[in-house]
């Protein structure tokens, strides 16, 4: 009986470090749900969970107003995009940046969200920002057939944002992930890829906007 127990609880740790990859429908097909980029481990989907890491839920918002007033009170927050779980199946979840820098951990366990050096370390090895963009975006699902060669293995999908005011944009033109990095007290660091360039931009956003999250490994 002790085997059996041991047993049924790996059974059930795996499953539950797969769940918090987000799925599987947002990945190249045959690709695995990591992959080795230099020295270093990604996700190869956005994130897609609705709890910190220690169990502790992260509120769902939907409406313009109450997403608008949880970035003015510093509050975390996700959402699907357009408020369509549909989308979370493909893109993930969208979250502000005071769920990334939430003390409980927005990560699984063995991961955290990327510091602006560590995207840094990732375009670089990947040729710089003028070019690593293509090797990044996903072999389908751009506008205007501007896809990527996903030699890297990244899978970027154009999951849009949500805006501070709570609107909605760029889903199918833009994948916009956050890093953990501070910028200045009101805005953060994120990386985003355009449809139409083969380039990777580094830009601050403000922390009530809403974006995706890829992970690496600790």
């Amino acid at each position: 009986m002790k085997n059996v127990s041991l047993i049924l609880s790996a059974v059930v740790m795996a499953a539950m470090m797969l769940s918090s990859f987000g799925g599987g429908a947002s990945k190249e097909e045959g690709a695995s749900t990591e992959v080795t980029i230099g020295t270093q481990v990604w996700m190869t989907e956005n994130l897609n969970v609705d709890t910190f890491r220690n169990g502790d839920p992260i509120p769902e918002v939907k409406t313009d107003e109450e997403w608008k007033k949880a970035g003015e009170n510093g509050e975390p927050a996700w959402c699907y995009y357009n408020n369509n779980p549909d989308n979370g199946d493909r893109y993930g979840k969208l979250y502000n940046w005071r769920a990334v820098n939430d003390s409980r951990g927005l990560a699984p366990v063995g991961w955290h969200v990327p510091s602006d050096k560590e995207w840094t370390v990732l375009t670089d090895y990947l040729g710089g920002e003028d070019v690593a963009g293509t090797k990044m975006k996903s072999k389908s699902g751009w506008d205007e057939y501007n896809n990527g060669t996903n030699e890297s293995g990244f899978s970027g999908l154009p999951g849009g944002l949500r805006y501070g005011d709570g609107s909605f944009n760029d889903r199918g033109s833009y994948g916009k992930w956050w890093s953990s990095t501070e910028y200045r007290p009101y805005n953060a660091w994120y990386r985003y890829l355009h449809y139409y360039y083969g380039s990777v931009t580094r830009y601050p956003s403000g922390k009530g906007c809403g974006l995706s999250v890829r992970c690496i490994k600790d």
